[in-house]
């Protein structure tokens, strides 16, 4: 067998992505996204320089695949080369079948990157949410910033990853309930962030207001965040349920003024089995348009999706949830 040949046994998945410097062309002058697809056959896809670009990693093994979102921060200063970099950086860490290989993979990079940007004077950073998918067994969440990752099915839309915000923060020191947690990351929009990959974290510290950015990465787990959040860790494994269309997206396709009004949408463009993801991709993001223009949230942000869905294949046994979730609708 070729080392790229896939066995029969790996399950099938359907993946679609777009990156939008502007949905409407009304908004961003650069796309500050990236994104990093590598397929099960070591096909890579990522954006340089905005523009897509595709490699073949000749040592990949057959069957596994990597999923990244990320979400340049920092404005004119460098955003888009952080997220740049660190897709770059992404790309030369082999394929991870357990969550302390690739934590400890993604805190190496992180510090690598944190100490290159330092030594430039650069207060850059950038979002990651990530997937890892090996040939067999759970997908590999880790997680860093406002990107999210979502699970849809036909009659609900479930958040599975926590935004690294100050609301988080409050929340984990007793300053705020689920009720005004919710509302306040998922039903109204916001900029401020308090964790980037390569910039460091504000979230570990005992108070609101940090004056310094902790270097290292902290990581949220159900040892310090409320019991509301539990389950949502920031590194798990997930399973992928045939009956859903799992979403990795920055936050410029819920920047909105309403941002339920739309995302309350996704069952129904989505959770379309029959339909091919790149059709379905281009329907969200045409009503993302719309709903910029009807809430009057221009200038729009950049917007990156990746969809995600496996292939049904009629005899396979009913599987468990995907682990724990924030329902948002």
């Amino acid at each position: 067998m070729h080392p790229l040949d896939v066995p029969p046994t790996v399950p099938a998945l359907d993946i679609a992505v777009r990156s939008l410097r502007s949905p409407t062309g009304q908004g961003r002058r650069e796309n500050q996204d990236n994104y990093l697809i590598i397929d099960e056959h070591g096909q890579a896809r990522l954006l340089w320089a905005e523009q897509e670009t595709r490699l073949r990693l000749t040592d990949w093994p057959a069957g596994h695949r990597r999923l990244a979102v990320l979400d340049g921060m920092g404005g004119h200063s460098h955003g888009r080369e952080a997220a740049e970099q660190t897709v770059e950086g992404l790309l030369n860490i082999p394929a991870c079948t357990d969550l302390d290989t690739l934590s400890r993979a993604l805190d190496a990079l992180h510090e690598r990157l944190h100490e290159r940007f330092r030594a430039a004077d650069l207060e850059s950073g950038c979002t990651l949410v990530m997937l890892e998918i090996p040939a067999h067994g759970p997908a590999l969440l880790c997680h860093v910033g406002d990107s999210r990752l979502y699970a849809i099915s036909a009659d609900s839309v479930d958040c599975l990853t926590v935004d690294h915000v100050p609301a988080t923060h409050m929340a984990m020191l007793g300053l705020m309930g689920s009720a005004q947690w919710r509302q306040q990351v998922h039903a109204q929009r916001s900029s401020e962030i308090s964790q980037a990959f390569i910039l460091g974290s504000t979230l570990g510290v005992p108070q609101l207001y940090a004056e310094t950015i902790e270097a290292s990465l902290f990581v949220l787990n159900d040892g310090n965040m409320p019991l509301f959040l539990h389950g949502l860790g920031d590194r798990r494994a997930i399973t992928l349920d045939e009956d859903r269309v799992y979403l990795l997206a920055s936050d410029g396709l819920w920047n909105l003024h309403q941002p339920k009004v739309f995302v309350q949408r996704w069952p129904a463009l989505l959770v379309q089995p029959q339909q091919p993801l790149d059709q379905l991709l281009d329907r969200l993001l045409a009503e993302l348009a719309d709903t910029i223009r009807a809430q009057g949230c221009q200038p729009d942000d950049n917007s990156t999706v990746i969809l995600l869905r496996r292939a049904a294949t009629g005899d396979s046994p009913p599987q468990a949830g995907a682990a724990d979730s924030c329902p948002v609708v």
